[in-house]
């Protein structure tokens, strides 16, 4: 700001901006890393390569991670039991259901569609994701009408705990 308070009067300098040596051209080929350079066409794998392909990089079951949410959720609801009483117990197991059960949801969801082209593969996936989503919503909604003392701190770590689990599915496929 200025003595009057107002902002003050800019002007352009054109000493200040250097002068380049160098003249662009539209015409320069610029070096992207190969990023943009042309691959050559994918060849198919044959029926042994891809079968190799599966066995190196096995798929994880969508039933085996909600299993493993399901037993962690029991895990986690124990141990608020014992630890806080019953109270956090069955708020931990009602934390769990909200992470379980619509994932269970999903997993049936896209297991039905397994079979169907892109398009409709990708939609499904998209519908009963958002399924999951307003079920886990309308479950947390509930919760203080179906969870007598409810303890939104154990109902959130349990749910936390067990949003984790998908985390071990990358490490299951690494195996």
């Amino acid at each position: 700001m200025d003595e009057s308070g107002g902002l003050p009067e800019l002007s352009y300098n054109p000493e200040a901006l250097q002068a380049t040596d160098q003249a662009l051209t539209m015409n320069e080929r610029v070096d992207h890393g190969g990023w943009d350079d042309e691959d050559e066409e994918p060849v198919p794998l044959s029926a042994a390569q891809a079968r190799a392909l599966r066995e190196k990089h096995p798929q994880v079951s969508a039933w085996r991670v909600v299993a493993a949410q399901a037993l962690v959720g029991l895990a986690v609801a124990a141990l608020a039991w014992g630890i806080f009483g019953p109270d956090a117990g069955w708020s931990a197991l009602y934390g769990a259901a909200v992470i379980v059960l619509p994932t269970a949801l999903l997993a049936w969801g896209v297991g039905r569609i397994a079979g169907t082209g892109l398009i409709e593969g990708a939609l499904g996936f998209l519908v009963w994701t958002g399924v999951k989503l307003v079920l886990a919503l309308a479950m947390l909604v509930a919760a203080a009408r179906v969870v007598p003392a409810l303890s939104w701190p154990a109902l959130l770590i349990a749910m936390a705990v067990c949003l984790q689990v998908n985390w071990l599915a990358l490490l299951w496929r690494r195996r």
